[in-house]
C-alpha cells in the first residue's frame, strides 16, 4: 500500500542517491579536469634575443665527440633557465678553417628537443623566422646539443634548475658530453 510516508521516503532516498552521485563525480579528476597524472601541454614563454655578442671572458669550450672536426663553446653568461622548461644559451661553433658561427638556442629536456632562435651576424643578432622545435640527434659527429643536454643542461628528462650545477658540469676536467653516472640514490659517483 502506497502511503504519503512511503512516497516521501522514496523521494528522500532518490534525492540522497543523486546528491551522493554528484559529490562522487565532483572528486573525479576526469570530471573536474584536474587530473594530476594527465600529460602537461607545453607552452613556451616569450624568448628575446640577446642584446650583446658572446662575452669573450665567459666562453667555455666543451667536448662533443671524437668524430667531430668542429670546436664548440658556450657563453656561460648567456645560460638562461626558463620557467617554461626551456634552457636557452649562446653557442659558438668553429670550423677547422677557423670560421665561427654564433647561435642562440634552447633545449627542452622533457622531450629532448632543441630550437634555433637566431644567429649573430655582422655585429647584430638576427632572429630565425622559421624557428621550430627539432629532435636532438645523439648519433651524429656534431652532436653538440646532445652533449649539452646530457652533460650539463638536463638531469635525465628534467631541466637542471641550478646554474651552479650546470657550470660545474661544464668544467672541462669532468665534462664528457654524456649522462653522468649515478648510484641508485641518484647521487653522482
Amino acid at each position: 500500500m502506497i502511503t504519503p510516508f512511503n512516497i516521501r521516503a522514496q523521494q528522500c532516498l532518490i534525492g540522497l542517491m543523486v546528491g551522493l552521485t554528484l559529490v562522487a563525480c565532483a572528486g573525479d579528476p576526469l570530471e573536474s579536469g584536474l587530473d594530476p597524472f594527465a600529460p602537461m601541454v607545453f607552452k613556451e614563454g616569450v624568448t628575446t634575443m640577446p642584446l650583446n655578442p658572446p662575452n669573450k671572458s665567459t666562453i667555455q669550450p666543451f667536448y662533443v665527440s671524437q668524430a667531430t672536426i668542429f670546436k664548440f663553446a658556450i657563453d656561460t653568461d648567456s645560460i638562461l633557465i626558463g620557467n617554461d622548461g626551456v634552457t636557452r644559451y649562446t653557442v659558438i661553433l668553429t670550423s677547422p678553417n677557423g670560421n665561427s658561427q654564433v647561435q642562440y638556442e634552447g633545449i627542452r629536456c622533457d622531450s629532448f628537443q632543441w630550437r634555433l632562435y637566431g644567429t649573430f651576424e655582422n655585429g647584430s643578432w638576427r632572429e630565425n623566422p622559421l624557428s621550430s622545435w627539432g629532435n636532438i640527434k645523439d648519433n651524429t659527429p656534431n652532436r653538440y646539443q646532445a652533449a649539452l643536454a646530457q652533460g650539463a643542461l638536463c638531469n635525465f628528462t628534467s631541466q637542471e634548475k641550478d646554474i651552479k650545477t650546470i657550470l660545474q658540469s661544464l668544467n672541462p676536467n669532468g665534462f664528457t658530453g654524456q649522462t653522468k653516472p649515478t648510484n641508485s640514490f641518484g647521487e653522482m659517483n
